[in-house]
Formats: structure tokens, sequence, C-alpha cells
């Protein structure tokens, strides 16, 4: 029991983290391998808002999200959408955009380093413990989950009921459809992106309350991101939860029964068996 809490926990955190990845890869097309190190700089914003301006991490999401959501609209717009106009194929803008954001990658390390140094970092937040049928579990996680789950549902609902929404589902679906039904695809691309970056930043100022970070640590939560992505099924966002969830419960059994170690190592194999077993997603249908 306390594995499988404890890793549902952490999944619906790893799902939130996912999600963003998710519309600016299923959206935006842009697959962003800076992904982990902007939820490193919104764990460092909560860190600084809680130990400098002794604000809550809770209540510092006001500003990291619409912070993040700028910012990441603005690397869309100056850096990313001359690489869209460009592609002459989808391949082509994947492997530009690799390229490009692997280098935005080292780019924000270095900018982290500089500012924050490059020591780990951590803080105590309601670390208090609450019983759950007999085992120990920190607030912090606790609320962790609770507000991923929150954001996650509110997400859900706004891609499904809002035309906003529906308008990055269609985007998503059939780009060249899209545009002939009158969907200004650039502002829409430029929208997922930000809104990805935002709810990833997110996510990184939710672990940031249990989980040690430093400047370099990005590239293992992008790492997790992709698995859980290519897991659940591009643009699938149900499907994302689940495999959040699987990942979440994978790690904290390995961690827990053979070696904390070997967490890592677990998350890869479980990218392979995806990769092998089941590339088009849980959910997914085979192509025929």
């Amino acid at each position: 029991m306390f594995i499988l809490i404890t890793g549902l926990l952490l999944g619906g955190t790893y799902a939130l983290i996912a999600l963003g990845l998710n519309l600016q890869y299923g959206v935006a097309r842009i697959m962003n391998l800076a992904n982990g190190e902007l939820l490193v700089a919104g764990g460092f914003a909560a860190f600084w808002a809680y130990t400098a301006a002794q604000v809550s991490p809770v209540a510092a999401l006001v500003l990291v999200a619409p912070i993040a959501f700028v910012l990441n609209w603005l690397i869309y717009r100056i850096m990313l959408q001359p690489l869209v106009s460009r592609a002459k194929s989808r391949g082509a803008l994947e492997v530009d955009s690799i390229l490009a954001t692997f280098g935005m990658s080292f780019a924000l390390v270095g900018i982290m380093t500089a500012l924050f140094g490059g020591g780990y970092f951590n803080y105590a937040y309601l670390a208090q413990p609450v019983d759950i049928f007999g085992s120990s579990y920190g607030q912090n996680r606790l609320v962790a989950f609770v507000l991923a789950a929150i954001i996650g549902l509110g997400l859900w609902l706004w891609l499904s009921y809002t035309r906003a929404g529906l308008r990055l589902r269609a985007l998503a679906v059939n780009p060249s459809s899209a545009r002939l039904v009158g969907i200004d695809t650039r502002a829409a691309s430029a929208l997922a992106f930000g809104l990805g970056g935002a709810v990833t930043a997110v996510g990184g100022a939710l672990i940031s309350m249990f989980f040690t970070l430093d400047a370099s640590v990005g590239i293992l939560f992008t790492m997790k991101a992709l698995i859980i992505v290519i897991m659940g099924g591009v643009g699938d966002i149900r499907g994302t939860i689940v495999a959040a969830m699987i990942l979440g419960i994978c790690e904290t059994a390995v961690a827990r029964l053979i070696d904390p170690g070997l967490t890592l190592a677990a998350a890869y194999v479980l990218f392979l068996g995806v990769l092998l077993f089941r590339p088009q997603g849980l959910f997914g249908k085979k192509p025929t």
C-alpha cells in the first residue's frame, strides 16, 4: 500500500510536468529538450519566493505561471517560429527543434548556475507527516498531488469545452485541415507552447516542495516527461496521466524494494519496452 500511494502521489506531479511537454510537442510540434530546465527554473522561483520573500510555494504559483507563459511564448515567437516557417516537413521541423532546444537547455543551465550557483537546493515546507492507512506521507506531497490534479482537470476541461481549447485540439489532429477552417496556426502554436511551459514551471514549483534540485538536474525530468508522453501517446491527456502514474509507481517500487539508485534505469527499461511493444501509446490504435 505504501508503494502504491507514494507512487500515485509522485505520478500526479509527473503528469503535470508531462502535460506541459505534450502540449508543446502534440500541438506546436516542438520536441522541447529544454523542458526539464524550465521545470528547474520554476523550482528555483518557488525556492526564492519562500526563502527570500517568505511567500509560500503555493502562493508563488500565481506569479510563476504567467511569467513562465510569457517567457515560453516569446521563445516560440523569436526562436522557434522561424524554424517552423522554413521547415518543409514535420520531420525536418522535429530535427531543427531538437537541435535548437538542446542548445537552449545548456544555455538555461548556464544562466541558472550563474544566478543561483551550482549547489543543490531544497527547503522545508509542509514537511509534517500525515498518516494514511498506517503509513506516513509528507503534507507537501499531498498538497502537490491535489494541486496537480486540480490543474490537470482544469486543463482538460479548458481543452475540451472552450473554443480556444478546441482550436488547439484541431491543430494537434491535423495542422493542414486546421488552417482550412480558419484557425491561425501560428497563434495557436504559440499559445500551446506558452501554456505548456507554464504548466511545466508550475510542476517544477510543486515538486521543489519535496525534491532536492540543482541547475543541471533538468535532463532527468526531460527524459521522464518524454517517457510519459510516448507511453501515453502524443496529444493524449488521458494517456499522459495514466503513464505518469505507472512511472511513479514503478520508480517507487524499485526504490523501495531494490535500490533508489536504479530508479532511472527502471524508467529507461520502461521506455524501451514502450518503444518496442506499444509505440502508439497506451490508448492509441495500431496503424493499419
